[in-house]
């Protein structure tokens, strides 16, 4: 009653077994990918905010709402802010 042919086919244990080991691996494949999108799209938001701080910095030097040596100095505040994040 239990044969090999018990699934329909023969074999057919050996493809549930198979199934079960993809069905995993496709867990774990998707766990890594779940965590490195996450962690990759903190690190995008953060390159995000920094770039548009650096667009607003030039702008206002642009407009001539601030001069060369503050320009300097809140930009070299950006790269410290930048490296001890």
């Amino acid at each position: 009653m239990w044969g090999a042919n018990m699934m329909g086919w023969s074999g057919g244990a050996g493809m549930y077994g198979v199934g079960h080991l993809l069905w995993l691996v496709l867990l774990v494949v998707a766990i890594l990918v779940l965590v490195r999108w996450i962690s990759g799209g903190v690190e995008c938001n953060r390159r995000t905010e920094e770039d548009r701080s650096r667009a607003i910095l030039r702008e206002r030097y642009a407009r001539g709402d601030i001069d060369k040596a503050e320009f300097d100095t809140r930009e070299r505040d950006l790269e410290w802010n930048a490296g001890h994040r």
